[in-house]
Formats: C-alpha cells, structure tokens, sequence
C-alpha cells in the first residue's frame, strides 16, 4: 500500500484489502443518502459524480455499519474516526446516525456539534436546519475506553464547532479545511502517523494531513473528484494560512487546574448577588485570554 496517495474504488471493498492496525486516525463525511431528490434554497440537489446517493434507509445505515467496522479492523488500538454526519428527515420519519453508530465496534467518546451557521432548507417544517453532528469515535487500548487526555490548549476550543462549509468546490458537500486540520493537530498533537479518508471526495482532509506533516491516504470511487484532489495536494501550500489561522487558536495561558491552584476564575459563579450579566461578561473575557492570547 503506498502511502500519500488516493485510491479510486469502492470504499467498503478498497478498506477489506487493508491489513490490521495500519491506520492512526480517520476523518471523514460519507453520502448522507439524500436520495439525489432533497434540495433547498441554499442547495441544490446532491449529486456526485459517479455514486448513486439512492438507497433504503436499512441499505444504507447497515453499508455504513460494516464500513465503520472496516475502518474499526484497520485502525490502531488507542487510534480514533471522527465520522460527520447530519440528522435526516424523509416524509415526517427522523433519522439520526446514532441509530447505526450504536451497532459499531466503536465507543463513542464525544458527539461534537458543528455549526454551519446557514440552513440547506429554509422552508418551516422545522426550524432552520444549521448544525451536523461528528462523532469522536474510539479504538480502545485495552480496557481503556477512556483514553489518552487531551492538552488544555485543544480541550478548552469545546463541544460547538462555528464555521462555515467550504465553497467554490465541485464536490457538493465539501467540509472546510478548518475542521479535519482541528481534528488532526489536536488528536495527533505533534506524533507522526497515517490519516485516512475512506471517502475523501475534493481532498480537504488530505491537504490538511499534509500541511500537518502526517501521512495521508484517501478512497474515492470517483476518478473526477481524484484528479481534482490531487491537483488540490500539488497546490495545498495555497491554503496553508487557513491552517496556520486554525492552529492559532489552540493557546492557553494557563490551563483550568493551574488558575484553580491559584484562586484564579474557573467558570463557577462566585456570588450569587453579581448579575447574570457580569458573569457573562467575565465567562467570556476569560475563554478569549484562554484562546486567543
């Protein structure tokens, strides 16, 4: 298998040609199985190149099933596969990737929420559609399911994820760079290993990886999106400042257990007479110094 390259073929047959506990950490977006019909004002319907996105919910959720356990197989005791994915509707009926996430090898260690800040259907069913789910999903390291802590610097940027998708791409639904560059410099935090993505369409997850200085490797059933991929890799130094920005942000001053040593603001409110206003104002001085400074 060579390394820093992208592989054309279908992903759940390309990841049974893989040998056990080659692979560090995973990142990906899978076809959401929006039967190719679901479209809004924002965006129009979802459709890939050469993959058909029609199938039975029980088709689908049980093809993503046995690809998560694949990439189960293949990753690394201690290893991780942040898997995004979004909460569906089809004729009234909710479909939420828990329901197939639970009949995985994976523990679950974090659901994060991301918020795209724009709603792909803006009509009233509902109210506005902003936010995707990605899941921190965990290869135990023995009987650890808890596994290792993550620095203060990459811990304290939270659960809510706020940033736009990526635009002027001809995948129809890129994720920015911003996300998989956060997943891999905080979970990799600095080692050398392999980053895959089993459905890595444009290649954002693969330019970060490179950027990052990790080994990358992609699967994609669509030779279009491949070649763009790859072209994207021989150019990724153009996106290198989006990158840098993100690594910016993982600063801490002080982390919560050094500012508890020293009496220092926690979060805890300290008085119950100070207004619900200067606690707010003083939660979030204190998360920027934390991160900004």
């Amino acid at each position: 298998m060579e390394l820093n390259n992208i592989i054309c073929g279908n992903t759940l047959d390309v990841l049974r040609t893989f040998e056990d506990g080659i692979v560090d950490l995973s990142i990906t977006s899978p076809p959401y199985n929006k039967q190719e019909k679901h479209k809004g004002w924002l965006v129009k319907n979802v459709k890939y190149d050469t993959y058909k996105d029609i199938k039975t919910e029980e088709e689908y959720q049980q093809e993503q099933i046995d690809v998560l356990n694949e990439i189960y197989r293949i990753t690394k005791e201690g290893g991780s596969f942040f898997y995004n994915h979004k909460t569906r509707w089809d004729r009234g009926q909710m479909f939420h990737p828990i329901q197939w996430l639970c009949k995985t090898n994976w523990v679950i260690r974090q659901e994060i929420i991301w918020d795209r800040m724009i709603a792909a259907n803006i009509r009233g069913w509902r109210y506005w559609q902003v936010d995707e789910r990605i899941y921190w999903l965990y290869k135990p390291k023995g009987n650890n399911k808890i596994g290792e802590e993550l620095e203060s610097r990459h811990a304290l940027l939270t659960s809510i994820w706020r940033f736009a998708p990526e635009r002027n791409n001809p995948h129809p639904a890129p994720f920015p760079i911003t996300l998989p560059a956060r997943i891999i410099h905080s979970v990799m935090n600095g080692c050398d290993g392999l980053v895959l993505d089993p459905y890595c369409g444009s290649g954002t997850t693969l330019v970060a990886a490179k950027l990052l200085n990790k080994n990358y490797l992609g699967i994609d059933i669509s030779s279009e999106y491949i070649d763009f991929a790859v072209r994207r890799l021989s150019n990724a130094s153009s996106e290198k400042q989006i990158v840098d920005e993100e690594l910016q942000r993982h600063v801490v001053q002080k982390t919560f257990q050094q500012r508890k040593e020293k009496g220092e603001f926690t979060g805890r409110f300290k008085s119950d007479a100070v207004s619900d206003n200067t606690i707010v104002a003083s939660q979030q001085k204190s998360l920027e110094l934390d991160l900004f400074c």
